[in-house]
């Protein structure tokens, strides 16, 4: 069982009570990276909580007073010791810092408990949100992949490719940056 709390915040991984804060996010991703987990009624939020609590890399953010989810966090382990992270966090609750303090406790936790070495993240070039977070993070933007990917259809149905940075930040420099949360 993973528990990561910050001065707000309880980090952990996911539970069936999760479905209806999960639902109120992905029946509307923001942001088309996250269109493929569009849920489309209830029922597809509980079984998609249900997968979620068999992944121990996938945690929801919840609210310290209530225990209510307000986004989560996702990594993918790449052996030996690098990580692909990622976030998503419901729009009702930006603006406020939330997303920035899960992260370093996120990233806190990967590389002081799950030995990262090397962590990154894919960012669309449009998705400015999500590059200022990395940037207060201390990640460095490492390059642009042009016409990287496609997660939705031009009106006359062909591929909308994106570009993406790639941001990330080693556990070396992770030490050397203010992370109070």
């Amino acid at each position: 069982m993973i528990r990561i709390e910050t001065k707000r915040l309880i980090i952990r991984n996911f539970q069936e009570s999760d479905a209806s804060g999960l639902w109120d996010y992905l029946s509307h991703p923001r942001v088309n990276c996250f269109l493929n987990e569009k849920l489309d009624t209830f029922e597809e939020a509980i079984a998609n909580t249900k997968e979620r609590e068999k992944d121990k890399l996938q945690l929801a953010v919840c609210l310290k007073e209530d225990d209510k989810i307000i986004g989560n966090l996702f990594a993918q382990k790449e052996e030996p010791d690098t990580y692909s992270v990622g976030w998503q966090f419901n729009v009702k609750y930006e603006g406020k810092g939330y997303a920035s303090e899960a992260a370093t406790g996120y990233l806190t936790f990967l590389f002081n408990e799950q030995n990262a070495r090397r962590i990154y993240a894919y960012v669309e070039d449009n998705n400015i949100r999500s590059q200022k977070l990395c940037q207060r993070l201390g990640m460095r933007k490492e390059g642009c992949f042009r016409e990287f990917i496609s997660f939705t259809q031009n009106e006359d149905g062909t591929p909308r490719y994106e570009n993406t940075f790639q941001y990330a930040v080693l556990k070396k420099e992770w030490g050397f940056l203010d992370k109070s949360v």
